[in-house]
Parts: structure tokens; sequence; C-alpha cells
């Protein structure tokens, strides 16, 4: 009998229990960012050549020299931006440690002020502050996330998510490519701005899905901001009217 209660107590404390995705590394914004990058600046960039060209081998040479351009340089800006942030919070992170163990005493105080703020009374919020500090790894810990914000063992992979950056330009980039590897003219035209308008359809639809927002509201936003782009570029291309056969 204590055993069964044991057991549906479990599944009773189970039930309340809610798990959370990681939402800090920066690889899912990378890859949504990247595949939405690729659709509307390779669509833009194939509109922009098809208005001002009807070659379609121009149009495949600068297709594929987007997909390659864009997604090398998307890649390397994530590189450097994760590791510049990285950097920072280490930075940070490094300053708090010492403090920790030159001034423990004003850290003590600080955090007391901190907890005090959220709503405990005096002595609660300097009794959690120095049970906090009685283990320097829980007080350097309890201290990034309440001073800077941020979780020191939740720093981004630059290399992950420039890989990730990368792939999803690509995959993203190379859509509205396709129809120009088997066709031309305004058949390609055609074709390039249905997939593209598809994609950034489909990319709006997985970010209310994983958002938990509207996904056909946030569809119809990625399609608006991608016909847009696309569609001033084609007007610049036909009114230049630039052949750089």
């Amino acid at each position: 009998m204590a055993n069964e209660k044991a057991h549906d107590d479990d599944r009773g404390h189970d039930h309340w229990v809610h798990m959370h995705r990681d939402v800090q590394g920066g690889a899912a914004r990378a890859a949504v960012f990247g595949v939405s990058d690729g659709l509307v600046s390779n669509v833009a960039l194939i509109l922009g050549i098809a208005g001002a060209s009807t070659d379609g081998s121009l149009v495949r040479l600068a297709g594929i020299s987007g997909l390659l351009a864009g997604a090398i340089s998307m890649a390397a800006g994530e590189w450097v931006s994760v590791r510049a942030q990285n950097e920072l919070i280490e930075r940070e992170l490094e300053i708090e440690r010492r403090s920790l163990q030159e001034n423990p005493e004003a850290e003590v105080r600080e955090l007391a002020a901190i907890y005090r703020k959220r709503g405990l009374d005096p002595k609660a919020a300097a009794t959690v502050a120095e049970g906090v500090m009685a283990d320097p790894d829980v007080a350097l810990d309890i201290h990034a996330r309440e001073e800077l914000g941020v979780d020191p063992n939740g720093l981004g992979s630059p290399v992950l998510v420039a890989v990730a950056s990368f792939i999803a330009f690509a995959i993203g980039a190379v859509i509205p490519l396709a129809p120009w590897f088997v066709s031309e003219g305004m058949t390609a035209t055609t074709a390039s701005v249905v997939l593209g308008a598809a994609g950034a359809g489909v990319v709006g639809w997985l970010v209310g899905h994983f958002t938990e927002r509207s996904r056909t509201r946030t569809a119809i936003r990625q399609v608006l901001v991608a016909v847009v782009a696309c569609g001033a570029t084609f007007m610049i291309g036909s009114v230049l009217g630039v052949s750089v056969s």
C-alpha cells in the first residue's frame, strides 16, 4: 500500500511537471533566420536578375553565387557574434568571481537587496543570500543570473550556431533556385516566386508552432515580408533593364 501510495504521489507530481526547451544556445534562432534570409535574399536576387535579363545561365550563376556568398557570410557573422558575446559574458563572470572572493560581505548585501526587491522580508532575504554564498559555485551561478541575467552554463556554441546558419541559409536559398536548373524565362520565374512564397509560409508556420502563437498569422507575416522584398527587387531590375550577359 505504501509503495502504491508513493507511486500515486509520483504520478500526481509528474502531472504537474512541465519541461522547457533550451532557447538560449542560439542555434534555433540562427536556423530560422538563416532559412528565412536565404529564401528572401535569393528570391530577390533571382527576380532582380530575371527582371533585367532573360539569360537562364546568368540567373543560375547569380543564384549559386548568392547561395554560397550568403551562407558563408551568415556563418561567419554568427560565429563572430556568438564568440564575442561569450567572451563578454566570460569577462563579466570573471569580474563577479573575483568580487565574490574579495568582497563576500558586499556581495551578500547586494544579493539580499535583490531578494528584498523581489518581495522577501529583510531577514529572509539575508538568510537566503548567506545560504547562497556558502557554496562558491552556487554563489557565482546565482549572482550571474540575478545581476547579469545570464546562465553561465547556457552559453551558445559559436561553431554550432555557424554550422546551423550555413546549412539553413543554403536550404532556403536553393529552394527558389531549383526551377532554373530545369527551365528558364517566365516559367522558372513564376516557379521561383511560388516556391519562395510557399517556403516563407512554411517557415512562418513552424515559427508559430514552436512559439505557440497563431501559425496562420505568423505564416502570412513571413510571406508578406518575402513578397515586399522580392517585388521591390524585381521592379528595380525591370526598370533598370540592365543586361550583363
